[in-house]
């Protein structure tokens, strides 16, 4: 059951991409969607084994890679945390396959797109339920693969191409750092295994490693490298301006990428390395400091996106940061429970976005849009339950994980954590004002586009209305059902799957946080939604003087520029690559250097030593009499030379010149 429920998906993948042609865009549909829910339900009888009743299940298929003292298997581990994983990526992936069929079936490629969908899952199961960091990081690269794959879909766009390669090299980047984590862990430890790797690390705590010719404590260092591929992945300030330009494939990617699949698989590394993290408290403090900038930067952002599906990712971007954070302050259970209340209400936004979209005529600027409440109202609903979701809400799925997040943070009583504290809690103000934004932008206010677009928005009531109809339970129930259960007091849901250290853990401490700083961030986020609901529908005169200002233009440019990070990157890192590659690179080292001693040099040095030759031929005896003499007498005194100065000279620099020499004459003639 547990292989079946990782490999169906690849299964799906296989049929679809091999034999799309011949089934069609229905079979490919039918085959790729069919295999999804089953994995789902799979998913959810290995969540009652392991997960309610504690049954960790490990699965050794066979060995990989055995050389010497590196010994990678093919094996599966499903404890607690790995099921939660299983059961939200398979029913996020399962009802985005669903959503696609309808949402793409203009599109002539749908078999190809629904084979991409699959293998992403597949690898994103990959990923959750390996037990040691190289199987982890195969599904870490192929969820990347995939990510490039979907984003690029419509490769005839200049956007996509670029999108999908901005994502592709930014996330190289986190990568890279990964593997030099791994190699540390390798070299230290003789393991990648996770439960050799957990049971060995206590006993390097206090050891040191030279790197890059310094030392370093090894489990910070490992911490450090480990989490960098995270920020990668989990677009954390820094390398966080890939996740934006992903919009610009087809909303269904936009759903998976965001709410189930890559970037959640940063958090996921955190949560499952949180042996080697408790290990090292630096590590963890930096870790807080910047998930809780990346929570208030994103939020900031989103406040003046006018691109509905770009304000929804950066609210994502922003959920990350809480996450990320709850991490650092060691409440990983906390941030693995946001992360599953949050694929829920995200999926829901995504696929209510692109009913939107599909509505009216593929248009994304919310100025364009207004006066859909009523041409649209299932969708208004889904997105008002998502968007109140989202905000933290009293009662809905966002409200029991975020709310916890920032309470725990406050009750660790560091400066980190409560720096943590401020800067979440002013962000979930701003994110309760962009949320509303949207809504008022889109649904609310008077009709702002074309009359030949608004005037005939309508949604179909089909696959779409289902898969929007299955989001918006879980998106109000699934925090009240699952919070005593997972992450109440007490709870050991998690187990060994997460460990604690017993010196930091404050859950109990939280539990005595003054009243007003626990209800603080949900006050704040009624507060923005208020404020801006009252904005956008009856002072919009308001918004209007204050953007004009001379302050108010200034900040609306630096908002919505993002921080000009893009720009910042283009110009200090961009334009250096580019010249570097193109003077240095191309011409001098590829169409220079290697030109001059690579074959081409080589091949052209003997064409005009050929030549050179042949027109020594004149057929004049005389002229043959000389060469032959003056050849013998050079060799003659070479051959003295030697005899007198060879004991005090190495022959081989003579030679090395001596080529050098021949090339360099050669090249400028």
């Amino acid at each position: 059951m547990y292989i079946l429920l990782v490999f169906l998906s690849f299964t799906g993948f296989c049929i679809a991409g091999l034999f799309g042609r011949h089934i069609g865009p229905k079979g490919s549909a039918i085959v790729t969607t069919g295999c999804l829910a089953t994995s789902f339900l799979l998913s959810l009888f290995a969540f009652y084994e392991v997960g309610l009743m504690g049954s960790v299940v490990y699965i050794r298929l066979s060995p990989w890679v055995n050389s010497e003292v590196l010994l990678i298997n093919w094996g599966f581990m499903f404890d607690s945390l790995t099921v939660v994983m299983c059961v939200v990526v398979t029913f996020i992936s399962s009802l985005v396959h669903l959503y696609s069929i309808e949402y793409m079936s203009h599109d002539p490629h749908l078999p190809r797109f629904m084979s991409y969908l699959s293998l992403f899952t597949f690898f994103m199961l990959i990923l959750v339920t390996a037990d040691n960091y190289i199987q982890m990081f195969l599904g870490w690269e192929g969820i990347g693969l995939c990510s490039y794959l979907l984003i690029n879909f419509w490769f005839t766009r200049v956007q996509a191409n670029k999108a999908a390669i901005k994502a592709m090299v930014i996330n190289r980047i986190g990568d890279f750092c990964l593997i030099i984590g791994i190699l540390v862990m390798f070299v230290n430890f003789k393991s990648v295994d996770y439960a050799t790797v957990a049971a060995m690390a206590p006993f390097f705590k206090n050891e040191t490693t030279n790197f890059l010719n310094m030392d370093f404590d090894i489990i910070s260092l490992i911490c450090v490298f480990l989490f960098l591929g995270a920020v990668g992945k989990s677009a954390q300030l820094g390398l966080h301006t890939w996740l934006p330009d992903a919009m610009e494939g087809p909303t269904p990617v936009s759903a998976l990428i965001h709410a189930a699949t890559l970037v959640t698989a940063g958090v996921f590394l955190i949560a499952r390395s949180s042996f080697l993290f408790e290990l090292a408290p630096n590590v963890l403090e930096f870790i807080a400091v910047l998930g809780a900038m990346t929570a208030f930067f994103a939020s900031s952002v989103g406040l003046l996106q006018n691109d509905l599906k770009k304000v929804i990712a950066y609210s994502t971007c922003s959920q990350l940061g809480y996450m990320v954070f709850s991490c650092g302050c060691s409440d990983y259970s906390a941030g693995v429970f946001h992360l599953a209340n949050h694929a829920f209400f995200k999926a829901l936004l995504f696929l209510g976005a692109g009913a939107v979209i599909h509505a009216v005529n593929d248009e994304q600027d919310m100025r364009k849009m207004g006066g859909l409440k009523n041409l649209v109202p299932f969708t208004y609903s889904a997105m008002t339950i998502g968007s109140l979701a989202l905000i933290g809400f009293p009662f809905l799925a966002g409200f029991y994980s975020k709310d916890l997040v920032l309470e725990l943070a406050y009750g660790k009583f560091t400066p980190s954590s409560h720096f943590s504290y401020w800067l979440g809690t002013f962000g979930a103000f701003l994110t309760a004002f962009y949320s509303t934004r949207l809504a008022c932008l889109t649904f609310l206010v008077k009709p702002n586009g074309y009359r030949s677009v608004i005037g005939f928005a309508q949604e179909t009531f089909s696959y779409i209305f289902v898969a929007l109809c299955f989001l918006t339970v879980p998106s109000i129930f699934v925090g009240f059902v699952a919070k005593d259960m997972i992450v109440g007091v007490g709870s050991d849901f998690f187990g060994a799957a997460i460990y604690n250290n017993p010196k930091t853990l404050h859950v109990f401490d939280a539990e005595f946080v003054v009243f007003f700083y626990k209800i603080l961030p949900v006050t704040l986020s009624l507060l923005g939604a208020t404020l801006s609901f009252i904005l956008y529908n009856f002072q919009s005169s308001i918004l209007f003087h204050v953007k004009t200002s001379f302050i108010g233009r200034k900040i609306y440019s630096f908002l919505n520029k993002k921080w000009f990070f893009d720009k910042m990157y283009n110009e200090l890192f961009g334009q250096f690559f580019f010249k570097f590659g193109y003077s240095m690179s191309y011409k001098l080292i590829d169409r220079g250097t290697f030109e001059i001693v690579g074959p081409t040099g080589l091949s052209s040095v003997a064409i005009k030593t050929a030549h050179q030759l042949h027109k020594a031929q004149t057929g004049s005896l005389y002229h043959y009499t000389l060469i032959i003499l003056t050849t013998l007498t050079l060799l003659l005194c070479m051959r003295h030379l030697w005899s007198v100065f060879g004991y005090n000279f190495d022959y081989r620099g003579f030679v090395l010149i001596f080529i050098t020499l021949f090339f360099i004459s050669n090249s400028n003639r």
